[in-house]
């Protein structure tokens, strides 16, 4: 068996590539982000935490959030925030939360996507997100629990 290794500057370029073949460029990851956020600001639980948490600073989130995407969905290398942290500081989140926010963006990829394969592609990755911060906000349920 031989194993190949490629650069990282190469397996972006792939990712990018493969990215590009659904659809999905920066164009559209612009137009997800706007469309979904537009979607979780007049949704009645979720619009007021994020508004709370942002408050006039949106076009400074969108950009962030476009930024944070195109770093997961094309691997561009550009995000370097730190979302546990800056969720950790909302106390409003629920675990729960995170099933509407996922809905929301099934939703918005639905209606957005320019090709089926896209939906897919992104929803595993925001399945991943949403799993990583309720593990890092919540802990894993029942760990540290005796059993009789």
């Amino acid at each position: 068996m031989t194993t190949v290794t490629i650069s990282a500057e190469e397996r972006r370029r792939e990712v990018r590539r493969k990215a590009e073949m659904m659809g999905v460029d920066e164009a559209y990851i612009s137009l997800l982000v706007d469309s979904f956020y537009a979607r979780v600001r007049e949704q009645p639980l979720l619009g007021p935490i994020f508004d709370k948490a942002i408050g006039d600073d949106w076009d400074a989130h969108l950009a962030r959030m476009k930024t944070f995407w195109a770093s997961v969905a094309l691997n561009a290398g550009s995000y370097s925030g730190k979302p546990v942290p800056a969720h950790k500081r909302h106390s409003e989140i629920q675990p729960w939360h995170f099933s509407i926010w996922l809905a929301l963006f099934r939703a918005t990829l639905e209606e957005t996507a320019p090709s089926p394969a896209v939906v897919p592609y992104f929803m595993e990755r925001a399945e991943r997100i949403a799993e990583s911060l309720k593990l890092a906000l919540f802990g894993v349920p029942g760990l540290g629990e005796t059993r009789s």
